[in-house]
């Protein structure tokens, strides 16, 4: 069928009511949103926003109500999809924007496809890899993985992939989204060693839309997790607190759940797997701790400090 591409559509979308279908790669992916609100009556108030790509670029979609729970799971990252029947309306100025594992790509931000159940009804179709030909020129996905030795030269909140075998894992905690608010958001700690360095990945791991995974992160696991961004005290001992914490659009992975994940292709993560089969498994599980409480980052050692 005749396809259109996103950089057309950022140049004639004003101009049209119908467009072409659109064949594009879901290149990074947002944790799913409810915004329900009492006196409003939806059925499903769910939102969850994707970047995706073709030959000219990148722009935001949107996954809106009932469509979220029949299709968030099955778009993945790396997932190329065909649009037909979709809207497109101008950007939200105020959403969270993934860091692009390629720099160079074009991103059209002023608009975005829109997918609803109706006005116009999307039809959205999954295109399986093995299907799909080069010469439609769509970009693979790309990492920005980083080891344990390059992480203490990293700025606050740069933006980075890691890799690791989980040495300790916190229970579960929450902190209150306001301070008088009703809602919760839910996290855990982590520590993951890639043979690099001496000191752990700090992980500030969030719930994601991924309760699977996030309910059974556990010693020795091979955690990836993508999209963190680097938190370090500025003010103080700059290195001593340098830890990494999920954004909107992080993405976690446990063993068991790594088979055909784009990321790994990456070289890094084939040396992280290099460095596993010279471990002895069980040396490692001596130093593996689970549970309990853990505060970080650490209060001062005298309450005139606090």
């Amino acid at each position: 069928s005749k396809l259109t591409s996103l950089g057309q559509l950022e140049m004639t979308w004003r101009s049209r009511v119908h467009f072409h279908p659109l064949l594009v790669r879901v290149l990074h992916k947002s944790r799913l949103r409810y915004y329900g609100k009492p006196e409003k009556k939806l059925d499903m108030p769910y939102q969850a926003y994707f970047e995706v790509a073709d030959g000219s670029g990148m722009m935001s979609m949107v996954l809106w109500n009932s469509l979220c729970p029949e299709w968030y799971n099955s778009m993945k990252v790396g997932t190329v999809l065909l649009l037909e029947q979709y809207a497109i309306k101008t950007s939200y100025p105020f959403k969270t924007q993934p860091t692009p594992g390629d720099s160079q790509m074009k991103r059209f931000a002023t608009i975005e496809i829109s997918l609803n159940v109706r006005d116009p009804p999307t039809k959205i179709s999954i295109i399986p890899e093995e299907m799909v030909k080069p010469e439609w020129g769509l970009p693979e996905v790309k990492y920005r993985f980083i080891t344990r030795s390059e992480l203490d030269a990293l700025p606050n909140n740069h933006s980075c992939d890691v890799i690791g075998l989980v040495t300790f894992v916190g229970r579960a905690e929450r902190a209150r989204k306001r301070e008088h608010g009703e809602d919760f958001w839910l996290y855990r700690w982590a520590h993951a060693i890639d043979g690099t360095s001496d000191q752990p990945f700090i992980l500030e791991l969030f719930a994601t839309s991924q309760p699977d995974v996030f309910e059974h992160i556990h010693p020795m696991t091979y955690l990836v997790c993508t999209q963190m961004r680097v938190v370090r005290d500025l003010t103080e001992n700059p290195s001593s607190t340098i830890y990494l914490t999920t954004s909107n659009e992080s993405q976690i992975f446990i063993t068991g759940w790594h088979k055909g994940q784009p990321y790994t292709k990456d070289t890094k993560v084939k040396n992280f797997i290099q460095w596993t089969k010279t471990q002895n498994e069980a040396d490692q599980m001596k130093k593996t701790v689970i549970g309990g409480y853990y505060p970080f980052p650490r209060p001062p050692n005298t309450f005139l400090k606090y």
